[in-house]
């Protein structure tokens, strides 16, 4: 069974032909398109599952509360409730922790987020409803920070700016207004206040929401308010977020 296939859980080859309609609504007929495309993962991470990560091994407790919790994701479809719209508040969010980089939480992530919108699409379907094109996301706040630098540099040519502009803003109407996301090391510290100030945009806008995020960082989820300079904007977050902390230290000859 192909690895870049997210359709591989179910152990069925027939689901990761390019000639199954399921696997095009997911994969695009080029399979680097459609739901999974659309998402924005990182290239290195972009297939990952739960069932197959290679941080398991690593973080065996982990896991094991994770299996739990994605067995919450069949909230957003709870018959008594009207309709599907606005469903998906069921599920808790997630701020996945450590000081040690290469730990496993972006591997997690994108598997959670993958696990995600596979039942956000097959449930869909199953109901005789439209899926939606992007059920889920990922913003890396490290390379959105680099296009906000792009257009906020003096000198800088005006297409350049433009054309790094328009792609900042438009990821981050996805981050907020998106269904389900990963919001890849919020714990930026040397960083501007404009650009702190739409990070915190968007943080407040899905905990008004109750969105379900996945938050990884190298900060506790108390040092927010410090980074963010607002008292309190910890509380708003672990009000409906379990907090999850990562040990061991870096087994990065990738990043994980």
């Amino acid at each position: 069974m192909t690895h870049n296939c997210i359709l591989r859980k179910f152990e069925k080859p027939e689901l990761c032909s390019s000639m199954n309609p399921i696997y095009v609504g997911l994969h695009g007929h080029s399979g680097k398109g459609g739901r999974v495309g659309n998402a924005n993962a990182p290239e290195e991470y972009r297939y990952g599952l739960l069932h197959d990560s290679p941080v398991a091994e690593s973080q065996p407790d982990i896991y094991e509360v994770l299996d739990r919790y994605v067995k919450s994701f069949d909230k957003m479809f709870d018959d008594n409730k009207e309709g599907l719209e606005g469903t998906a508040r069921q599920v808790k969010s997630l701020y996945l922790y450590s000081r040690a980089a290469g730990t496993g939480k972006t591997t997690t992530s994108v598997a959670l987020m993958n696990e995600y919108m596979i039942r956000n699409y097959l449930g869909h379907i199953a109901r005789g409803k439209n899926a939606p094109r992007r059920p889920v996301y990922f913003l890396d706040v490290n390379k959105w920070q680099t296009l906000y630098n792009a257009f906020n540099r003096p000198r800088v040519p005006e297409d350049k700016a433009e054309k790094a502009a328009t792609e900042y803003y438009e990821m981050m109407d996805f981050a907020m207004d998106t269904e389900f996301v990963v919001l890849d090391d919020i714990g930026v510290r040397d960083s501007t206040e404009g650009f702190r100030g739409d990070l915190h945009t968007i943080i407040n806008e899905r905990v008004a929401n109750q969105r379900p995020t996945i938050y990884t960082s190298n900060i506790t989820i108390n040092e927010l308010d410090d980074v963010f300079g607002e008292e309190r904007l910890s509380d708003r977050v672990r009000d409906l977020t379990q907090i999850i902390e990562f040990k061991g230290k870096s087994k990065r000859g990738r990043r994980t």
